[in-house]
């Protein structure tokens, strides 16, 4: 994909985990002895570039084979990828101009045997979807520069301190928070990120932007996947939540599958597990 659009953002990045205590240390060690997790462990952690730059700790631990993709760059690049071919319109939906039809549905000049709302969090608002579970989870992150880290690997200290390809720039976060007014960052959320660095780090750090978003999470932590009960031709494709950008290229296959070859999605993310 970087090269049909011509752009960076895959990167691979060893992960290091902080291990607090004997426990976790003995659980680490007990994975590092199956062979199905071993291709993914390094036998050793190398923290040479962290060591006197982060809080001590009891132990660590390395996922290898570990990738960091900045998805704001992927997803702009795609966009002006499908805008130059002239299949995708940026506008505001609007249900007042959807006719569901016979046979499928109409929207403006738009015609098509279904309609698939692949939403987000707005899914919890939309007169088709507001009756699944929604839960929504919150998530604030900052971006941080940090002058004498020089970090090439991703580190997790109760938070992720994720190096950026700009200068000095890391991607730290993220807070959950299940209870909000909006989506907006907030100052208690910007505090508890900083604290929480402030405890990682042994050297100063510059906050240099503070951001928020809606998960589109759900009750049981599956993703939306199916067609409406009372209207066939209006599909759901939602619900990915935390881990969107890891489950969306396989529930994707699974929604399409469906769609085109009546192939049924598993049965963990089918709609119909609501009733």
């Amino acid at each position: 994909m970087e090269e049909e659009l011509d752009t960076k953002f895959f990167h691979k990045r060893n992960l290091i985990r902080s291990l607090f205590n004997s426990g976790e240390e003995n659980d680490w060690h007990a994975r590092l002895s199956d062979d199905s997790y071993r291709p993914y462990m390094a036998d050793e952690a190398e923290v040479a570039e962290l060591t006197d730059k982060t809080a001590k700790i009891y132990g660590y631990g390395e996922v290898t084979e570990a990738y960091q993709t900045e998805m704001h760059k992927l997803v702009a690049a795609y966009r002006e990828k499908l805008l130059r071919e002239e299949r995708i319109t940026l506008e505001k939906f609007n249900f007042e101009k959807l006719e569901l039809l016979d046979d499928g549905v109409k929207y403006g000049d738009m015609q098509a045997e279904k309609i698939i709302f692949c939403d987000g969090e707005a899914g919890s608002k939309n007169p088709f979807w507001s009756y699944l579970p929604w839960v929504g989870t919150k998530g604030e992150v900052l971006i941080v520069r940090i002058p004498d880290a020089d970090f090439s690997k991703m580190f997790k200290y109760r938070i992720f301190i994720v190096p950026l390809p700009e200068q000095d720039l890391y991607w730290v976060g993220s807070k959950y928070e299940w209870h909000y007014d909006d989506n907006n960052p907030t100052a208690e959320g910007k505090q508890y990120l900083k604290d929480r660095l402030a405890d990682a780090l042994t050297v100063p750090f510059e906050i240099v932007a503070h951001k928020a978003a809606v998960r589109p999470t759900n009750k049981d932590r599956r993703p939306f996947l199916g067609l409406h009960p009372e209207f066939p031709q209006v599909g759901i494709f939602n619900g990915l939540g935390t881990k969107g950008a890891s489950l969306g290229p396989y529930f994707a296959k699974e929604m399409t599958d469906f769609l085109t070859a009546g192939k049924a999605p598993d049965a963990e993310v089918r709609i119909e597990r609501f009733g």
